[in-house]
């Protein structure tokens, strides 16, 4: 029997139970410091990836710029269409980027604006049918968000909007859920986004 490789999986057997052990393939990527290395030696990728981020951040505000024509653009053809496989999908599209994104780029309030209008979107049972003001005032807050920037009282009027918006939506989901428990579920469960 030959001796196993450091790269097999392992396995001891005991009188009640096995052991399965699995190779760490990442031990060989790994390099480890001493605790007294000085700062400009320490290869640290997490604070390489903050300050490429930071160097980045000055485009942050004409990137979620572009992010709200793409979603006034998703809205526009959804009003002036209706509601297509297409168009509902383009203006998921839209708000799913926006609230990924948005907190990243400094928009914590666009991103639960926008977590909104995906709940609408996604467990809506006809589109067609949601009262068009809901929509548009979900994409002209997220609009309104990103232009006006954040900070100071901004923030709270923004925090303050954004729990408007998300009880209205969700009355109005569970009103139209009301038959459908999967979706009142859904709606129903806290939200892990940030200020909302």
């Amino acid at each position: 029997m030959s001796k196993p490789r450091p790269g097999d999986i392992q396995v001891a057997t005991f009188p009640t139970h096995q052991v399965i052990t699995q190779a760490n393939p990442l031990r060989r990527a790994m390099r480890r410091l001493a605790e007294d290395a000085p700062a400009e030696t320490a290869d640290d990728p997490v604070a390489r990836a903050e300050a490429a981020l930071a160097s980045l951040s000055g485009e942050f505000g004409d990137w979620m710029a572009e992010e709200c024509q793409r979603l006034a653009a998703a809205h526009a053809d959804l009003v002036r269409d209706g509601v297509t496989k297409d168009s509902r999908a383009a203006l998921f599209r839209a708000a799913h980027d926006i609230k990924g994104d948005a907190a990243t780029f400094g928009f914590p309030a666009a991103a639960a604006t926008a977590a909104s209008l995906c709940r609408i979107i996604e467990h809506a049972p006809d589109l067609a049918k949601v009262p068009a003001e809901l929509i548009a005032n979900h994409v002209a807050a997220i609009q309104a968000i990103v232009r006006e920037g954040a900070g100071g009282q901004k923030s709270e009027v923004q925090r303050a909007l954004n729990r408007k918006l998300r009880g209205v939506a969700d009355d109005y989901l569970a009103a139209v859920n009301r038959d459908r428990p999967e979706h009142l579920e859904a709606i129903f469960a806290p939200s892990i986004a940030p200020d909302e």
